[in-house]
């Protein structure tokens, strides 16, 4: 039996955040997730957004949270070498009746403690972006939205805790647990059993399936499906700030966002599905997200789509941050209700957390030689002539490329593999270093990887998993 002081099951932004900031401590931390990869289920297929509390319910807890969080996250995001940018966000006013909307959202943002959320005449909105419908009324402009590579943000946290002595098991499923008397006797997986005197329920989508394994389960989590569009680098029309639909209550709207990777993004949609899996996309979801998006900026190219995905959020009912300390099992510790707010929020997740394991008993005694920094993959595609020349003369392989649409080397690629808690996937490797996701999304580079990774692994090429435990690349009959 796998034995640790604290077991986290599910290794998203969540949990992995609480992996890095327990690896501070004298303790012995395991993280298990049923995927083959760190980045959970909705952490790596989301917007990538680290917005402030402008929007949130006034008082709650995932407010609070949220604030807190977002005045740590660019320290951690420099300390991670995680690529971060400041582009602030607009929300249009397009109708008279949206101006209302928009005053309320203003002083919410206010009780919120966020001064720089405010409206603008549409002359000012139009001069910071002027790709927007010319015929707006105004706009909301927040400054200090920001937007990150999100499986980037994720896999640092997880490469930092490791490199600080947190275990990851993954392609580990919980299957149930032996509970008696109050205490949570064994954790038992698809990999074996684990025992530990902390068990933080992290699992995202799956957080209601867990707790009820330990009686703990009042609430329900809706899977709440999101559609996006992903457009190529060289799209003629491009925006410099996240631009978003006047928010509602159930969603911040459709939103056309530059990354950190120089493409767009343009979604999502939120549907509550009954299915958690279901990573469909639909023409209508789509037909919706392209209309809404060229009522904002009507000159968008969607000819330019190379691929589109879906997110799965993991709503809950009733609504709201909970994170809850047993009563019933001391030890447990129940985190459920984050959504989209989840990536900013989950540094402020993971401390909160954690002083509350303090204030229930747990001795944190910092460790001496604690790591703080973690150092990323140098992106051959981002370095100018010079730099590119001095890489190729370090190391060879920076000068094999691979993926020729992102550029990336054949180095970038051997890094993913054996960085802590490295890649083993195709879908883990392009999630990391981008190999497969430009226009021709893999059809060059995908039987060149196959051969790195099965190489390097010391596996047959047919055994190369695109992702999950049955998606093989190859046919294997």
């Amino acid at each position: 039996m796998n034995k640790s002081d604290v077991l986290i099951i599910g290794a998203g932004a969540v949990g992995c955040a609480l992996a890095r900031e327990l690896s501070k401590y004298k303790l012995s931390v395991t993280v298990v997730d049923k995927n083959d990869d760190v980045g959970g289920d909705a952490s790596k297929s989301n917007s990538g957004l680290f917005s402030t509390s402008a929007t949130m319910p006034v008082g709650t807890l995932e407010c609070k949270l949220r604030t807190i969080a977002h005045s740590m996250m660019m320290n951690i995001c420099k300390d991670l070498d995680v690529p971060v940018i400041e582009c602030g966000s607009i929300a249009p006013i397009l109708y008279p009746e949206q101006i209302e909307t928009a005053k309320a959202l203003t002083e919410k943002a206010f009780l919120n403690g966020v001064y720089d959320y405010e409206i603008l005449p549409a002359k000012d909105i139009l001069e910071l972006e002027p790709t927007l419908n010319p015929n707006l009324l105004g706009g909301i402009y927040s400054p200090r939205d920001k937007q990150c590579n999100q499986f980037i943000l994720v896999s640092a946290f997880a490469e930092n805790a490791a490199e600080n002595g947190v275990e990851f098991v993954l392609d580990c499923a919980v299957t149930g647990m032996d509970v008696k008397d109050g205490k949570i006797h064994a954790v038992h997986t698809t990999k074996g059993d684990f025992q530990a005197t902390w068990v933080i329920n992290a699992a995202g989508l799956y957080c209601d399936e867990i707790s009820a394994m330990v009686d703990e389960c009042d609430f329900k989590i809706n899977p709440r499906k999101g559609e996006f569009y992903v457009f190529s680098h060289d799209t003629p029309v491009k925006v410099s700030h996240i631009i978003s639909s006047v928010p509602s209550p159930k969603t911040r709207g459709v939103l056309v966002i530059p990354t950190v990777d120089n493409n767009m993004l343009v979604g999502p949609t939120a549907d509550d599905v009954e299915d958690k899996t279901d990573a469909k996309t639909t023409a209508s979801g789509l037909a919706s997200i392209k209309d809404q998006a060229l009522n904002m900026i009507p000159g968008l190219h969607f000819e330019d789509t190379i691929t589109q995905f879906v997110g799965i959020r993991p709503a809950r009912t009733p609504e709201g941050y909970d994170i809850r300390f047993s009563e019933k099992v001391p030890g447990f510790i129940g985190i459920s209700g984050v959504r989209s707010t989840g990536l900013t929020a989950s540094v402020g997740i993971a401390g909160y957390v954690v002083h509350g394991m303090k204030e229930a008993g747990l001795e944190l005694e910092r460790k001496e030689g604690w790591k703080r920094t973690r150092k990323g993959i140098v992106r051959f595609a981002d370095a100018t002539d010079a730099e590119k020349d001095a890489l190729i003369a370090s190391n060879p392989l920076y000068g094999k490329i691979i993926c020729r649409c992102e550029q990336v080397t054949e180095a970038e690629i051997l890094q993913a593999i054996h960085r802590p808690v490295g890649a083993k996937t195709v879908d883990a490797i392009k999630r990391r270093v981008r190999a497969g996701m430009g226009r021709c999304q893999g059809g060059f580079c995908s039987p060149m990887v196959i051969e790195i990774i099965a190489r390097e692994l010391g596996i047959p090429e047919e055994d190369v998993r695109k992702r999950g435990a049955k998606a093989f690349m190859l046919d294997r009959d």
